[in-house]
């Protein structure tokens, strides 16, 4: 297949790197030194166990240079989608697919679904419709994204852990393309199982997200520290809970006990998550699809979320102290 990894940061560089290694013919968009460090020695991906392999792929950051494409991966964080989606429709044949690999609760959630809110646009992750009135839905797959990569330098990713991408269509059903995709995955040394509901997957994932993101990057502290202190592990308890009875009041079923999620991300060991990295490297950071996309649905199913809003506003104010003063944040030895 011809792909399009949109954003070669760690995942989408991830992806980029083993779908090329696979023999996918793979293209990039990335700016900068990274994509300078790209076209002059390829994109090295450092696998979890040390082993290095380095791919040779197109990469520019010019979307209109790149040919029609099977399926284009948006790789880059769910606030930084709306700068692109006009751009994308360049690479578009009559059968090319969009897959979306942000963390939280997706644009899409009330497209191509059953029930009372059919069809409503969430604010939080959509502002103004800009995302939705120019992807089409039917191009669209989603997809909960378990592995964690960095940028360690540029032209370079390393794989910390985590080897599995869910992908499905956004109406669940099961077809060729979606198959196709899956075994592409595969191929590529991925787990990646076709979701039979792709939703209540995505709030599996969002239930860590929503509260160890905001208290790591308020904190500095990793996921490991996060469940091993007692205070910490049951403020990530509290903001979960809260997230489970939006959920449900919206007909998601919680397939694993809290307690159980927590013990996951414990296990994960002294990791830095993605919003902690990007408080201390000065970028911005996804707080609106994790967090303020949550107070949103509980506003639409009715139900108060006052501990998510208390940590929404805390670190959406760290967020903009930063980028007033062009900072960042983070814990230096005395």
């Amino acid at each position: 297949m011809k792909i399009c990894v949109v954003g070669a940061g760690g995942i989408g560089g991830l992806l980029a790197a083993r779908l090329a290694q696979s023999g996918e013919e793979v293209t990039v968009i990335a700016r900068g030194p990274h994509l300078a460090a790209i076209r002059a020695n390829g994109l090295k991906l450092i696998e979890e166990d040390g082993r290095e392999n380095v791919s040779r792929i197109a990469a520019t950051d010019k979307i209109a240079e790149v040919p029609e494409q099977d399926l284009v991966i948006l790789g880059m964080k769910a606030h930084q989608v709306a700068a692109v989606v006009r751009d994308l429709p360049a690479m578009y044949g009559r059968d090319t697919a969009v897959l979306t690999a942000q963390n939280g609760i997706p644009w899409w959630y009330f497209l191509r679904v059953s029930g009372p809110h059919e069809g409503r646009r969430l604010e939080s992750v959509d502002p103004g419709g800009i995302i939705a009135d120019n992807l089409p839905a039917e191009r669209v797959l989603g997809s909960v994204v378990y592995p964690a990569a960095e940028i360690t330098e540029p032209g370079v990713i390393k794989h910390i852990e985590g080897n599995r991408f869910s992908i499905a269509e956004i109406d669940n059903s099961k077809t060729e393309r979606i198959v196709r995709i899956s075994e592409a995955l595969q191929k590529a040394g991925f787990k990646a199982p076709v979701a039979g509901d792709i939703r209540a997957e995505i709030w599996t994932k969002l239930w860590g997200n929503l509260s160890f993101n905001p208290i790591s990057a308020l904190t500095h502290a990793t996921l490991e520290d996060i469940c091993k202190f007692q205070p910490t592990r049951d403020a990530a308890a509290r903001l979960m809970r809260e997230a489970q009875s939006v959920g449900e009041a919206l007909g998601v079923r919680f397939r694993i006990p809290l307690e159980k999620r927590i013990a996951g991300a414990e296990a994960v060991g002294p990791h830095k998550t993605s919003m902690l990295q990007d408080i201390e490297a000065g970028r911005g950071i996804e707080a609106d699809a994790l967090i303020g996309s949550v107070i949103e649905l509980g506003q639409i199913a009715n139900v108060p979320t006052p501990q998510i809003e208390t940590v929404y506003a805390c670190v959406k104010l760290l967020a903009a102290t930063l980028a007033r003063d062009g900072g960042r944040l983070r814990i230096e030895k005395a």
